[in-house]
């Protein structure tokens, strides 16, 4: 089986998008140019950021078709995420929820992808 590495997502400012990421994650900008960055997400996991008006082929979906989720160890690391990245100006689309997979909340970057934090309910 292909080793899973990158997870792009279309967005219409990569370096501006790179910078929101860089801060909210913690990741260093490693690689960057007018159409497109990246940052590690985690050892060998790198998230890119593609100018949606110059991928090829041209993509046809919308941000906020997909989530891009978040593990944490426990429901007050859920809580926390959600007050530091509303303070930051996130739009939250779903406050800190209890949901039959676990506690959860649901925020959109600026291009509206949205990002799923949550602690699985046996955590």
């Amino acid at each position: 089986m292909p080793d899973f590495r990158f997870l792009i997502l279309y967005v219409d400012n990569p370096p501006s998008s790179a910078t929101f990421y860089a801060g909210l994650l913690g990741s260093p900008i490693v690689e960057q140019s007018p159409t497109f960055a990246m940052l590690p997400l985690r050892e060998g996991v790198m998230l890119g950021l593609w100018s949606r008006h110059t991928v090829e082929p041209a993509a046809a979906g919308a941000a906020g078709c997909s989530e891009v989720a978040f593990t944490v160890a426990d429901a007050g690391e859920v809580q926390r995420l959600h007050d530091d990245w509303k303070a930051r100006g996130l739009r939250m689309t779903q406050a800190p929820t209890r949901m039959d997979f676990g506690t959860t909340f649901v925020a959109l970057d600026p291009d509206g992808h949205r990002l799923r934090v949550f602690v699985p309910q046996d955590a």
